[in-house]
């Protein structure tokens, strides 16, 4: 019998990845409510890379617990800047402010991703990437997110590096796939470690 594998996300660029990478699985979205849980954590000194960790569990426990024979990925990913973590852009003005905020500064991608089995987390990673926006001009700001439309609002940062957000950019440290919210190699081994996929 195949191993069943779960990816606890609506995200088409997680299933991407996963499809790209020759894994047979399917799609369940958790039934979590991200905000409420991420205003239990505020005040507290938590850390941006401890918020996406506790949403990515959220997830992939909820899953799991429907669906407890399963392998099921959760993941969650946050971006920060100092001491100010950001949401996905509610608007195109929300969106702007966002872009505005980061231009000509480094911010972090902090990329969580958990493995659970029988409603409990059996495996955590978080992977980390340091992205330098350019001095973007506010003119260009426009401008782009009139050329890139609503698919600014699907991302935390308002922007793809796998599409023409890359044009934002000065310097990128970290790797691809922690960027675009699934860090793969680490995912990868530990399927296999746990007998999940061949290896």
């Amino acid at each position: 019998m195949p191993t069943d594998i779960i990816l606890a996300s609506s995200s088409p660029f997680r299933r991407k990845l996963l499809e790209n990478a020759g894994l047979e699985f399917r799609t369940v979205s958790p039934e979590i409510d991200e905000r409420a849980v991420q205003a239990t954590l505020e005040g507290s000194d938590i850390t941006p890379d401890d918020v996406a960790l506790i949403l990515g569990e959220a997830k992939a426990r909820d899953v799991s617990e429907r669906n407890p024979e399963a392998w099921v990925i959760g993941s969650d990913q946050t971006l920060s800047l100092g001491d100010r973590i950001f949401h996905k852009p509610a608007d195109m003005e929300e969106a702007r402010r966002h872009l505005l905020a980061l231009s000509g500064k480094t911010h972090q991608l902090n990329s969580a991703v958990i493995i659970a089995r029988k409603g409990e987390a059996v495996w955590r990673h978080v992977g980390i990437a340091h992205l330098t926006m350019r001095n973007l001009d506010p003119g260009f700001i426009g401008r782009h997110l009139a050329a890139v439309g609503e698919k600014a609002l699907s991302s935390v940062g308002a922007y793809q590096v796998e599409g023409q957000g890359i044009q934002l950019f000065e310097k990128i440290d970290g790797d691809y796939f922690t960027i675009v919210g699934l860090p793969m190699l680490p995912l990868l081994a530990a399927l296999r470690e746990m007998g999940a996929i061949d290896g």
